[in-house]
């Protein structure tokens, strides 16, 4: 196995991600398969690229305050390693802090060898001077202090505490820089939760039963990735979060169904769907990219789903062939991603007010169209991963006020009975539930 730096992989990974707007798990997954990396080498790098992703806001606010030089003046690569450096010396107590400066520096010098010393003065200055900087103050500006000590940006900050308080507003963006569980559903074709638990322990992971799905099992920690283990490849399971389970039970799908799954990939929700089908009817998935359908043939098949049939299509348009067919719809609508930072903390720094107001013309137009696919008697979900009014609830209203043949359902007749919504739809909300943020509503076509 060659001599990885592990640093430097994660300072890639960081520029990749700034520079291209790249997904924190893919780029991971893509820098990671490129070369021979230990297990251990492998957690490191996803710790430090994870960990200045969830920190980046009040990163930059340290380095703003110890750096003569305008922070979006400095090279890429260099704030990176700042950031790198700065991240391990506040948040991970087993590395010293002068093997932090050093390794930073090494970097430095291979990048830029003029700047080493720039990196080297700001990483020991903040040594010295750690206690000194303060965060902004609370009573001037509550939102800029959550800002910067939970890194989210300071619209989204107050936004939220506009529509939820303060309080719940804190405990939402701390939730959002926790590690989220790793979930798995639990495949019904081929085994049941409590004998999938136990083949998983035969290969040595440890995990419990969740809480909010019957299918749900949340692995708490394994010896190796669960790609390679042997009940993944016989197909007894789905990596999928609860909340994302919980859409297919909203759905309550009959055997022998025509079902509709207009943004199908990378296709859990419908291999979900097909479990409590039985494997019996018949699936269209649909995606606007053919490289997702792939994907969703790929788990089909490991999983022994025969009932999906894909198709690449744009949901913004109508198909006409489909008019009135569907006994049941679902839209699980492109979003803002908001309810999983967890999973994907670059996404609070790529969207802003602009993108949701886009976004939310987008879903508008692929639920109404969607809609017309639905036969009278039928159902329609809609859902999301974020937690914006703009994209859900408020999403719901103008569709309802628009066709008056839908009608809206309680979402509670489908849920578990330890979930209860006030409202007839759902909103789940990570620091509530320790769950994906996501919205899920139900409605039935009436004439």
């Amino acid at each position: 196995m060659r001599n990885i730096n592990p640093r430097r992989v994660a300072l890639n990974i960081l520029v990749d991600i700034e520079k291209n707007k790249a997904f924190s798990n893919i780029a991971i997954n893509k820098y990671i398969k490129k070369q021979e990396i230990s297990s251990l080498d492998r957690r490191f790098i996803s710790q430090l690229v994870y960990g200045v992703l969830e920190n980046k806001l009040y990163l930059d606010y340290i380095i703003k305050n110890l750096s003569k030089t305008k922070i979006n003046k400095i090279e890429i690569d260099i704030l990176n390693i700042l950031r790198l450096g700065l991240y391990q010396i506040i948040f991970l107590a087993k590395i010293p802090d002068s093997a932090a400066v050093n390794e930073s520096v090494k970097m430095a010098k291979k990048i830029n060898f003029r700047l080493s010393g720039f990196v080297n003065g700001l990483l020991r200055s903040f040594i010295r001077n750690k206690d000194n900087i303060n965060l902004p103050s609370y009573e001037d500006s509550p939102s800029q202090y959550l800002s910067v000590k939970y890194s989210h940006p300071e619209w989204l900050v107050d936004r939220w505490i506009s529509e939820y308080g303060y309080d719940f507003t804190r405990e939402l963006l701390e939730s959002n820089n926790k590690t989220p569980n790793l979930t798995i559903r639990t495949n019904t074709l081929k085994i049941n939760r409590d004998n999938l638990i136990g083949e998983l322990i035969k290969e040595g992971v440890v995990c419990r039963k969740g809480e909010l799905s019957p299918e749900s099992v949340i692995i708490e920690s394994m010896k190796s990735s669960l790609d390679n283990l042997k009940s993944f490849k016989n197909g007894l399971f789905q990596v999928q979060d609860e909340s994302s389970m919980l859409v297919g039970h909203a759905l309550d799908p009959l055997e022998g169904d025509f079902i509709v799954d207009v943004c199908s990939a990378p296709g859990g929700k419908s291999t979900h769907i097909a479990q409590l089908m039985k494997n019996k009817g018949r699936i269209l998935s649909r995606d606007i990219h053919e490289h997702k359908l792939d994907l969703i043939k790929e788990n089909a098949n490991r999983l022994d789903v025969s009932i999906i049939d894909t198709e690449k299509f744009d949901a913004t348009k109508l198909d006409k062939k489909l008019v009135n067919l569907a006994d049941r719809v679902i839209v699980d609508a492109p979003c803002s991603g908001f309810g999983i930072i967890r999973r994907k903390p670059e996404i609070r720094y790529f969207k802003d007010v602009k993108d949701i107001v886009e976004l939310s013309k987008l879903q508008i137009k692929i639920l109404d169209t969607s809609s017309n696919y639905v036969k009278k008697g039928g159902v329609l979900v809609y859902s999301t991963c974020t937690i914006m009014e703009e994209e859900n609830k408020n999403i719901i209203k103008e569709f309802l006020r628009k066709k008056h043949d839908f009608t809206l359902l309680d979402i509670n007749m489908d849920l578990p009975k330890n979930l209860f919504s006030e409202e007839k739809y759902m909103q789940i909300y990570p620091n509530v539930l320790d769950a994906d943020g996501f919205f899920i509503c139900k409605m039935k076509r009436v004439k």
